[in-house]
């Protein structure tokens, strides 16, 4: 019999803590910047990943974190995230993905929605390794303004 997936809160809460750290140096004034893009190339592939605060509070901000990719057929949705940090912990953690409701920590397989039993984690280590991407390879877009 297969065993129930149970959640590993510690790991999850470390990977919550360094996504926080990513996004703070990605964007290290959150505070008055609403929106931040980042262009990926990759061969002759260009891919931009942009960062937009959708709402702000004392002790929260929600974002959406979107890649714009020029080609990616019309079917094809890129991925978004909402993602919420949590500013007295020091956690960022993806909420839903764009347009669908809220994750759960974990869900039972088989399920209706076709959810992993560890959604959440793997979209957590997914926002990890694209933000890790930015860091490491990813050019700051910042608009020039002519006189």
């Amino acid at each position: 019999m297969k065993r129930k997936y149970v959640p590993d809160l510690t790991r999850q809460m470390a990977i919550c803590e360094v996504n926080y750290a990513r996004l703070n140096k990605l964007m290290p004034d959150l505070e008055e910047c609403d929106m931040r893009e980042f262009s990926l190339v990759c061969g002759e592939h260009q891919t931009q990943i942009r960062i937009e605060v959708e709402e702000r509070f004392v002790y929260t901000t929600t974002l959406q974190i979107s890649q714009q990719d020029d080609s990616c057929s019309s079917w094809l949705e890129s991925p978004a995230l909402v993602v919420r940090l949590y500013h007295d912990a020091n956690m960022a953690e993806v909420i839903c993905l764009k347009r669908r409701r809220q994750l759960s920590g974990a869900y039972p397989y088989p399920n209706r929605e076709m959810h992993q039993p560890d959604e959440k984690v793997q979209l957590n280590n997914y926002l990890g390794e694209w933000l890790s991407h930015c860091q490491q390879h990813g050019q700051f877009i910042e608009p020039v303004f002519t006189a």
